[in-house]
């Protein structure tokens, strides 16, 4: 079984560029399941004021050396690694209490959340050490004065507090927007559970793969370290709402505006709409999921559901439904099949988590499991932190505050009833904020009354239905793309979300002045910035391509044969294109009007060079509008500028945008728009 009477290993803190252990005979940490001492932590005597120094001067200046599809390429490379290594992980996480089907959202799940930022960032930004944001905007009539705002890294450290929780997806979710976006990491995860964040780390740095001081590791009490941050640092923390305040009201991250993002306490709730009563597949789907998410991970999940709330005429129905399946929640040793649930994370949590359970028990009745006795089907229930899952229902919902204010952070939830759906909204927004809430229900007019009402209080909010039962990643589970965090009780803090979560690791900054200065800060053309016109830009490689680059095309004059050719062939046949009275009825034209789409592809005929070279494929138009009807008789011109190149690494091509620009004979723009096309490394292309 676990352990096997090994001895216990003592923890060490990776800070500049060494590992080295704290001082003193350090605090033991248990194995959640069988009580015996696994690892000794401390971070006694270590420097933290020169482990933030370190990141910033040392791993800071390194990860800004490289472009942001660099950085990610190196996420990639790491997460690729440590997934062969999961099974290391994986039995190193069943001393923390969980079983292997509750270690994979962790382990597989925080290296998959690494591989998604490191996929994201290298589609969705530029392979750039600057970010531009929004459109250039005209500051002076004559265009010689302009302004954008740009994005740049933050000079100083990242410094992660994370929860015991998920020592893996916890630490990789944090560090993966971090790292791209070029600031230096500090992490310090909780004691309870460090040892295994403390071994991914281990491999993280073996593999060689992070310049210096790019990743840190606190094990242990973070001492003094908060009195060093300065207004370039960020800090991130996951845990109770009451630490984390006294950590936001710190006086150094009062008085430098330190960046502080907090995920907190959560009293997430399902919500069971009016049309999903029994016998209905989401009221199945619901009874599922509540069941998972109370005993997933022993309920010590920061989304777990909390608070069930449901139509009053099915309460009863409800009770009995998740009853049923608690009742039959085989309890044990985390390694041991027949479990389905393992251990607390510590014998104190399981203790917290019961004094908490008699404070609910003052609003609420519990109706399906004993807090103080625990069945299991295999470990020693004196050692291990284990406990049944326990349901409570609250008969008078808004008469009461315990089940709205006090979470029980284990395998516990209470069930309320409402009358109505303004009640369902009311309920669940007593929660004073939460990382998420689902819905489950087939009516979509009850899913819009419902998330409108709610949605204001959450981070998120699942709808869950027969429709999406199988592929839904369901209530508990925050995803690399989308956002995670919540308002109020919830922390107030936003966490991934994409690329989002990178930029909060970078300053913005508005920078105004001439076009050639901009185009210069920015490495993107802007209007009025030199351009020049010498070969075709289409016959050059990324080698010999410049920004500015530029072709201004001879004129092509439209008839009206031109334009009757292109309906008949296309079938576009709408009526400005071809009936003059019509036309001329519509507030917008004069007459008869060309196609937008004949517009691009008249101006596609008029820039392309047609011989085999350098650019190897057009893949898409960005931001096409259309602002100057053109009429039979106009004659169009086409300015073609490069805009921004963005070479692909580890690829023999890139990604050029064109700022393709067209107007008629009085030099009004009829069309405007971004082509994107794909241009060879060199060409012609090296053997």
């Amino acid at each position: 079984m676990l352990d096997h009477g090994r001895t216990a290993r003592r923890l060490e803190s990776y800070v500049q560029g060494a590992w080295r252990a704290g001082a003193g005979a350090g605090k033991p940490l248990a194995n959640a399941a069988t009580g015996q001492t696994h690892a000794v932590i401390s971070s006694e005597g270590l420097d933290f004021a020169g482990a933030l120094e370190w990141g910033r001067e040392t791993g800071g200046n390194a990860l800004r050396r490289h472009t942001i599809h660099e950085r990610a390429l190196m996420l990639r490379a790491i997460g690729q690694k440590l997934m062969g290594m999961k099974d290391e992980f994986h039995a190193e996480s069943l001393v923390t209490g969980a079983t292997p089907k509750d270690g994979w959202p962790d382990i597989e799940g925080g290296i998959g959340t690494l591989l998604t930022f490191a996929s994201k960032a290298r589609r969705e930004l530029p392979n750039t050490k600057v970010l531009t944001e929004g459109a250039v905007e005209q500051l002076s009539r004559d265009g010689s004065f302009v302004g954008q705002h740009i994005l740049t890294p933050l000079r100083g450290v990242a410094v992660h507090i994370n929860a015991f929780n998920f020592p893996v997806w916890g630490m990789l979710e944090k560090i993966a927007p971090a790292l791209i976006a070029g600031m230096p990491c500090l992490v310090k995860p909780a004691s309870q559970t460090a040892y295994l964040t403390e071994l991914v780390v281990r491999r993280i740095l073996e593999m060689q793969i992070l310049p210096d001081g790019a990743l840190q590791l606190i094990c242990g009490g973070v001492g003094d370290l908060l009195d060093h941050l300065t207004g370039q640092d960020v800090m991130t923390f996951t845990g109770s709402a009451s630490t984390g305040q006294k950590l936001r009201s710190h006086p150094a991250i009062l008085a430098n505006s330190v960046r502080f993002t907090m995920e907190a306490d959560s009293l997430n709730a399902a919500i069971l709409a009016p049309d999903a009563g029994p016998g209905t597949p989401e009221f199945d789907l619901f009874v599922k999921e509540v069941q998972r998410e109370m005993t997933s991970k022993a309920g010590q999940k920061c989304t777990a559901i909390r608070r069930i709330l449901v139509p009053a005429r099915h309460e009863q129905a409800v009770i009995e439904a998740l009853s049923e399946k608690l009742s039959r929640t085989a309890v044990g040793l985390p390694d041991d099949q027949a479990a389905r649930m393992g251990a607390l994370a510590s014998t104190g949590d399981r203790d917290g988590v019961r004094e908490k359970i008699a404070q609910i028990a003052r609003d609420a009745e519990i109706v399906s499991g004993d807090p103080g006795q625990v069945t299991l089907v295999s470990g020693d229930a004196a050692m291990g932190a284990f406990m049944n899952p326990v349901l409570l229902h609250c008969t008078d919902p808004f008469a009461a505050t315990a089940p709205h204010e006090i979470e029980a952070f284990g395998p516990v939830a209470t069930v309320m009833g409402y009358d109505g759906i303004e009640d369902a909204v009311a309920l669940a927004r007593k929660g004073k904020g939460s990382l998420v809430s689902s819905v489950f229900t087939n009516d979509p007019d009850i899913a819009a009354e419902l998330v409108v009402g709610v949605a204001s209080f959450h981070g998120r909010v699942m709808l869950g239905n027969r429709d999406s039962a199988k592929s839904s990643t369901g209530h508990g589970s925050p995803l690399a793309p989308l956002v995670h965090g919540g308002p109020g009780r919830a922390g107030g803090g936003e966490e991934m979300g994409g690329m989002r979560g990178v930029k909060h690791f970078m300053q913005r900054t508005a920078i105004q002045g001439t076009p050639r200065l901009l185009s210069a800060v920015t490495g993107q053309w802007v209007p009025g910035a030199p351009a020049r016109s010498d070969d075709h830009p289409f016959r050059k490689s990324l080698a010999e391509l410049r920004i500015g680059d530029q072709i201004i095309t001879p004129a092509r004059t439209i008839t009206q044969e031109d334009v009757e050719h292109f309906a008949e062939f296309t079938g576009d046949t709408f009526y400005a294109h071809m009936d003059s009275d019509a036309a001329k009825a519509n507030p917008f034209f004069e007459d008869r009007v060309a196609h937008g789409y004949l517009i691009a592809s008249f101006a596609a005929g008029l820039f392309v060079e047609p011989n085999p070279g350098p650019v190897l494929a057009n893949y898409g138009v960005d931001n096409l509008r259309f602002l100057t009807p053109v009429y039979f008789g106009d004659s169009l011109t086409v300015q073609l500028t490069c805009k921004e190149m963005n070479p692909r690494e580890n690829a023999d091509y890139g990604e050029v945008r064109w700022d393709c620009r067209v107007t008629n004979q009085k030099g009004e723009v009829v069309a405007q728009y971004d082509v994107l096309t794909m241009v060879a490394r060199t060409w012609p292309p090296e053997a």
